[in-house]
């Protein structure tokens, strides 16, 4: 009996010990997969026991251990020795496996949507290429995209490293894509991408608390809004008032009505307005002229042949300022829920047919006016390789007439919140510099942005604890109509602002992206070129390596 009492406290007092091993914990960016800069120490750090020893090692021929102790809040933080550019290498850390790690060069590629926009997006240009190309030594790690009120966080919310291969590609930064890839090609080592961007975002978004004393109205916008409760009422609100917009909005539309469905390619649409599909007066009322919000239906008939009608298809409806919905010969082909994306809806095969077909669009607007964006693709792309034109002659009615939209608090534009959840845990991660693509969002404030900007920099250098930290700016692209003379002024003021910067702060470079925009697209679809500039930018400081 004493024996059997003895044997379970020994096995209890291990699965105790077992226990206290398995709380060890990495940050989420040392994971798997993780690529680590060359030429410096190898960064751990994490959580654990107060009290708890740490052992780490690099799985290779005359490591050694590198040992350290959780302080009495349960933090811990240890060097090993920088790697040789390549690998792969295994790093144990307890009984935590880290395994397939490279050793090359790491950036942080942050800002707006021209920096998050992924692969997927620029295949209208690049598809052929993209598809050719695998290369497992470059990886990127996505920020998930989070907001935080209450201070710096100490670690992202969790993600993981992702090799460029066919099944990951289309997730990729486009620009961090053709940079890294430049990059690799000229230095021979792994490349590693930490994508911390977001969308429509604000530099202040970007700017920690304490650089933004400057900005005392800036600072009470957060103020406002750090109570979570606060927020959380808002969001509650705002569903409630999108849930009865919306409910409205199918309840009057009469082409959506049980008796009777305006994607019907039987309808008689005979009685219906003919429009110019890219011409925008369909999306006003003719007596007011002011906007139509609510839905638009657009029906065009086309004639197709055997051939055309034997297979798939594509149909490329460019973009609408707005919602859509698309429809083929009554078949739902796809939705985009806002303006920027390209509508490339695929047809199945057996939907089409020789002889009469209907496209129908079902177009909702919630502000401005509703429009088709010119000079975008308007056709239809058969699977004999033929294509018909869908520009030109269409026929209009309008559906449910609505009041605008009920409006939205983005909070991740909210000064401060972007730096505490997707910048601030990143500061122990040694880099080799920073791409910053924004901008956009600050057009209207372009005189505050040079002084904003140069705070930023100084702010993240801090941070990762390094005062000549390589920074590089990217230009914003040309954008707007010629005919829109003070928002191209606007634009070029913001440009020469980011030029400001560059040249005032040390290490700081502009990489000229201003003739590759598109003046009917924000979101540029050359990132390939932009992606050479700036690899020939950063490669002299790597080539010295």
């Amino acid at each position: 009996m004493k024996n059997s009492f003895r044997y379970i406290l020994a096995a209890t007092a291990i699965l105790a010990f077992q226990g206290m091993e398995a709380r060890v914990k990495l940050p989420a960016i040392l994971t798997d997969g993780m690529v680590v800069q060359r030429g410096e120490p190898v960064r751990l750090w994490g959580t654990a026991e107060p009290g708890e020893s740490i052992t780490a090692k690099v799985n290779m021929k005359k490591s050694k251990e590198v040992k350290a102790v959780a302080d009495s809040l349960g933090r811990w933080e240890l060097e090993l020795p920088a790697l040789k550019a390549g690998g792969p290498y295994v790093i144990n850390v307890n009984d935590i496996t880290l395994s397939d790690v490279l050793s090359g060069d790491v950036f942080l590629c942050s800002g707006q949507s021209n920096m998050e926009l992924p692969v997927r997006r620029v295949t209208d240009m690049f598809a052929d290429e993209i598809a050719a190309y695998e290369n497992p030594s470059i990886r990127q790690y996505v920020v998930p995209q989070t907001t935080a009120f209450h201070g710096p966080q100490d670690d992202t919310a969790p993600s993981s490293w992702r090799p460029c291969t066919q099944d990951n590609v289309m997730n990729f930064s486009a620009l961090a894509y053709f940079f890294a890839k430049e990059v690799n090609a000229a230095t021979g080592v792994p490349v590693g991408i930490v994508n911390a961007s977001w969308g429509g975002t604000p530099v202040e978004a970007w700017m920690s608390e304490e650089s933004m004393t400057e900005w005392p109205v800036l600072l009470a916008k957060k103020k406002i809004y750090e109570d979570d409760g606060y927020r959380s009422r808002i969001k509650k609100l705002e569903g409630e008032n999108f849930a009865r917009w919306n409910a409205v909005l199918y309840a009057t539309d009469p082409g959506r009505q049980a008796s009777v469905q305006w994607n019907d390619p039987a309808l008689d649409d005979s009685d219906w307005t003919e429009v110019d599909l890219l011409e925008s007066a369909w999306g006003q009322d003719l007596k007011s002229g002011r906007n139509v919000n609510g839905s638009h239906w657009l029906r065009r008939h086309i004639t197709l042949n055997a051939s055309q009608a034997a297979g798939a298809a594509t149909l490329r409806l460019g973009c609408f300022e707005g919602a859509d919905s698309a429809f083929v010969n009554g078949t739902f082909v796809g939705t985009v829920g806002y303006q920027y994306p390209p509508r490339i809806y695929k047809v199945p095969e057996g939907v089409l047919r020789e002889g009469d077909n209907v496209v129908t669009v079902r177009g909702i607007s919630s502000g401005g006016r509703p429009q088709f964006v010119l000079e975008k693709p308007y056709k239809m792309i058969f699977a004999d390789g033929s294509e018909m034109s869908l520009e030109g002659t269409w026929r209009h009615r309008v559906g449910a007439r609505m009041p605008s939209g009920p409006g939205m608090q983005f909070y991740h534009y909210t000064p401060v919140v972007l730096y505490n959840s997707m910048i601030a845990p990143l500061f122990r991660v040694p880099v080799a510099g920073a791409l910053w693509y924004q901008g956009e969002s600050n057009v209207g404030s372009r005189r505050e942005y040079a002084r904003q900007l140069t705070a930023m920099i100084a702010d993240w250098r801090k941070g990762f604890g390094r005062p000549d930290m390589p920074f590089y700016i990217i230009e914003l692209a040309d954008f707007l109509h010629q005919s829109d003379s003070s928002g191209r002024r606007a634009w070029a003021e913001m440009r020469a602002e980011q030029a400001k910067v560059a040249e005032q702060v040390p290490n700081a470079s502009l990489v000229r992206n201003s003739d590759l925009g598109e003046w009917n697209d924000i979101h540029p679809l050359d990132k390939k070129t932009l992606g050479r500039r700036a690899a020939e930018a950063v490669l002299p400081s790597l080539l010295k390596k």
